[in-house]
């Protein structure tokens, strides 16, 4: 079955980073499209798709927004390393809990969640893992730990009501119109407060934002009761990892600034991230702190993932290169 035959999709989130990327893929191969999101954006304008303000905390306007949609597209959520579990529950745990209702009282017959390679972290390094890794039992953070709940919730409801379920896990997305990790490295890289964390030599996988946005449509393509797609999570990232200290001087370099030079020990990074997270907890404070110890792992370890399952059962392959990747993000700027 062809998925591109005027479908009408909804996508949640559609004015964000990955969600902009869907939604412009989606209008260009004549979709039609209808975006919910909390702000107004002049490219869903430009776009000309339906929007919906609301929030996915708001089950009435989410049932609103998925009546009469054949996919939906579940990207709206709430990122980060440190904050109230309150918070990140009530968006990302409860919000996905809304949007999975809406779909199965409106009748829709697809929904794909994006989720997060963070959901089966247990602070080990992960060497090309695949999908069969296992759910951790405690997490370091509320982010993981709330799309961990949303994305058990969304495959266990496969099936339920005629309604095909599936997850995508994109790992470290970057790219065009980014504007939350390459500003913030390049911001601390410029006011002396980035450091090297660990030997710099961890691996870890990264996905491309057009990559993975197309990589979403593939899914949902072949996403049908009954398909290898249905009731499944996939790894998403590029095929071979980078060094991710090595890629970071080139953003850097990219930006004009020199390779770091400072350095600090994973022992001691973590150790650090340990103590802010008791003197913030301690001190009541709301800002993010500058180390946690969920940080301190991921930017010393390595983690990156195999994409063999999305390949087979959906077809998954990058169609933009790390290169290319690079010379697009730093020309649009």
């Amino acid at each position: 079955m062809n998925f591109s035959s005027h479908r009408k999709c909804l996508v949640t989130g559609g004015g964000g980073f990955l969600g902009l990327y869907i939604t412009e893929q989606l209008v260009a191969r004549g979709d039609q499209v209808r975006v919910l999101c909390r702000g107004r954006y002049s490219r869903l304008d430009e776009l000309n798709v339906e929007t919906i303000q609301g929030d996915v905390r708001d089950a009435g306007i989410v049932g609103q927004a998925c009546e009469g949609m054949d996919v939906v597209f579940h990207t709206a959520a709430v990122p980060g390393i440190w904050g109230p579990w309150e918070h990140y529950y009530g968006i990302n745990t409860v919000g996905t809990q809304n949007v999975l209702n809406g779909c199965l009282q409106a009748n829709v017959r697809k929904l794909l969640y994006t989720s997060s390679p963070s959901v089966i972290y247990d602070g080990k390094d992960h060497l090309k893992v695949d999908e069969s890794y296992p759910y951790p039992t405690s997490y370091l953070c509320n982010y993981p730990r709330s799309k961990a709940l949303a994305e058990r919730a969304i495959l266990e409801a496969n099936g339920r009501n005629g309604l095909a379920t599936a997850a995508l896990r994109p790992h470290l997305i970057w790219g065009p119109r980014d504007n939350h990790l390459i500003p913030r490295l390049i911001e601390r890289a410029r006011s002396g407060r980035l450091r090297r964390v660990g030997n710099g030599q961890n691996l870890i996988s990264m996905s491309y934002v057009e990559n993975a946005a197309t990589a979403h449509l593939q899914a949902a393509d072949r996403l049908e009761i009954g398909s290898p797609v249905a009731g499944q999570a996939y790894f998403i990232n590029e095929p071979e990892p980078v060094r991710l200290w090595d890629w970071v001087d080139e953003i850097l370099g990219q930006a004009g600034l020199p390779p770091l030079k400072k350095q600090i020990s994973a022992t001691l990074a973590y150790s650090i991230g340990a103590a802010c997270e008791a003197a913030y907890t301690l001190l009541r404070k709301k800002s993010e702190p500058p180390m946690t110890r969920f940080l301190a792992l991921q930017l010393s370890g390595s983690h990156y993932y195999s994409v063999d399952k999305a390949h087979r059962d959906f077809g998954y392959a990058p169609a933009i290169s790390v290169a290319e990747g690079m010379r697009r993000m730093f020309v649009a700027k």
